[in-house]
């Protein structure tokens, strides 16, 4: 069989990376490439380097991240098949690449930083992973920088519930005191990552792309389905 490429983006804290992980167990011989956390690899090293979120901002249009990428010794391996970060040697930690700092870091600097060199160098990765396997690709911008996907999908959800996934999400290994002041924050940090993610455009929407809405979604196994609905992969069958 011809091994494909799924491309998975859609709003913040709908559930991209979660349906991806969970795509696994149904597509044979699939892989996930994150590729959202090689640009925030790129953002956390510079943050790590000492520069702020806002100086990052004024400083992007000037920046470009596959540069960045080579000077700090960033590379991508793949390990129980789902990417990961290597940076000099010492793999990434996922605290590090989804905190809220880099998220928004990510946001800001993705709309006015030159991305064209990293879109190439992420068409390679793409195009060599696929010689050997089915690729679920986890990304923004997926149809500017692999317009070759089979499947396009974009996972969208009410705000509401985006908001309680990213609760569950951070509250995991911490307690909250204020727990309507914290969903407050919560809120606006999405609503904001929301505005920059659609001034940026990665929020259209082409021919090919496939809407998946996973509101009323009790479990991702539902959400998997309603996408495995839409592919026709022989081994399936």
């Amino acid at each position: 069989m011809e091994h494909i490429v799924i491309g998975i983006e859609g709003l913040v804290g709908a559930g991209k990376t979660t349906m991806a992980r969970k795509l696994l167990d149904c597509i044979p011989d699939s892989i996930i490439l994150h590729g959202g956390n090689i640009y925030r690899a790129v953002v956390a090293t510079l943050l790590k380097s000492g520069l702020s979120g806002k100086e990052l901002a004024k400083q992007a249009s000037g920046l470009d991240p596959l540069e960045i990428l080579k000077q700090q010794k960033l590379s991508v391996e793949i390990e129980n098949r789902e990417s990961v970060i290597y940076w000099n040697g010492k793999k990434m930690e996922e605290k590090d690449l989804q905190s809220e700092a880099s998220s928004m870091a990510v946001s800001q600097m993705s709309q006015v930083a030159n991305n064209q060199k990293l879109y190439a160098f992420g068409r390679a990765l793409i195009r060599s992973f696929q010689e050997k396997y089915n690729v679920i690709l986890s990304s923004r911008d997926i149809m500017k920088m692999y317009p070759e996907t089979d499947y396009h999908f974009f996972i969208t959800a009410s705000l509401e519930e985006r908001i309680r996934r990213k609760y569950i999400q951070y509250t995991e290994n911490q307690t909250i005191v204020d727990e309507a002041k914290f969903k407050q924050e919560l809120k606006e940090h999405i609503q904001e990552r929301d505005e920059l993610q659609e001034k940026a455009g990665y929020y259209k929407q082409y021919e090919k792309t496939i809407v998946i809405d996973v509101t009323e979604d009790t479990a991702p196994e539902q959400s998997v389905q309603k996408m495995l609905a839409h592919m026709k992969i022989p081994s399936m069958r």
